[in-house]
């Protein structure tokens, strides 16, 4: 639909009429006698006088809509608004590097599986601001909170072990989590916190980060990684193994119950995407939908006619004055 940014500008268009015609005074150059043959019907010069006004009246009319900014609005878009403030902790420890996920009739490496879940589910977090950090011997914030989620996802596929040790540094994970998301004021602060060890490196203790993530106000999810059964080769022959006898399953259950979050074991692709479609429900994002209208400038085309017209005008004027002089 057409539209006007300033509407009340075009009380402006009968201003010339309010403005008083000034009389020339007797004996100018507009009283000579020729006037008389050029005022008669069918002249040039009488032609080009009578057309003059109207053309400045069209001028005027253009230069006051040009002037009320008319623009086109196209039809109304749904624009997500912000929901959470998402925060993703990987762990890149060498264990993480075991080939104990079952999939498609084969296994691959736990940090495989994750980044295959995740890709679907940071897709998904349209209206979420996301961030990542990985950790191992130490936490660091790969990607801060952001729309971005393309970015998100390209700094997670990029993620290999050995990035930032072997070890687990599940403290100071939480602690640089509260330390990012303290500078936000949302009020739904998330931690998802994805492991398959214990904490066992680090200057900073899980309890003692869990302590500023309960004041922060931070809700973590844990997820507690790898299968409990894998048969492994060794010049015995086969025998069973429970790949995952380092996770720290009560520290995980611990972090999430203590801030209102919730534990989940993810022994398989399968499981871990379940987990995520949970989540979804868990957090739900409550807001009123923001609408947006795309606009496109009309200005340019009434100031191209008047400039036009103008140009016509002018070269009429020009015409009119050769014919008083040629009348002279």
């Amino acid at each position: 639909m057409l539209d006007l940014a300033y509407p009340w500008l075009l009380l402006a268009l009968p201003l010339p009429l309010l403005i008083k015609k000034k009389r020339l005074p007797a004996g100018s150059a507009l009283n000579l006698p020729a006037l008389a043959k050029l005022g008669r019907p069918g002249t040039t010069g009488s032609e080009l006088k009578s057309l003059a006004p109207y053309l400045a009246a069209l001028i005027w009319l253009l230069l006051v809509v040009s002037a009320t900014q008319p623009r086109w609005l196209d039809e109304p878009v749904s624009l997500p608004q912000p929901g959470r403030e998402l925060m993703l902790a990987i762990d890149l420890s060498g264990s993480m590097n075991i080939p104990d996920m079952e999939y498609n009739m084969g296994n691959i490496t736990r940090l495989d599986a994750m980044k295959m879940v995740l890709r679907e589910f940071i897709a998904a977090r349209q209206g979420d601001r996301v961030g990542l950090i990985l950790f191992a011997d130490a936490a660091y914030q790969q990607t801060p909170l952001t729309f971005d989620l393309a970015t998100v996802q390209q700094f997670l596929d990029e993620s290999v072990i050995g990035l930032v040790g072997q070890r687990t540094a599940i403290g100071e994970a939480i602690g640089l989590t509260v330390k990012r998301l303290n500078s936000y004021e949302a009020s739904n602060k998330v931690l998802i916190l994805l492991s398959d060890g214990a904490n066992n490196a680090g200057d900073i203790q899980p309890l003692e980060a869990l302590q500023l993530a309960k004041a922060a106000g931070i809700r973590i999810y844990t997820v507690g990684l790898g299968a409990e059964q894998m048969v492994q080769q060794s010049m015995f022959g086969q025998r069973v193994i429970n790949p995952s006898h380092d996770l720290d399953e009560p520290l995980l259950v611990q972090l999430a119950e203590e801030t209102g979050g919730r534990y989940f074991r993810a022994r398989n692709p399968r499981e871990l995407r379940d987990i995520y479609k949970l989540l979804d429900q868990l957090e739900p994002i409550e807001r009123d939908e923001l609408m947006f209208r795309p606009q496109r400038s009309l200005v340019h085309w009434p100031l191209a006619i008047a400039l036009f017209l103008s140009f016509i005008l002018a070269w009429r004027q020009i015409n009119w004055a050769g014919v008083l002089k040629n009348a002279g």
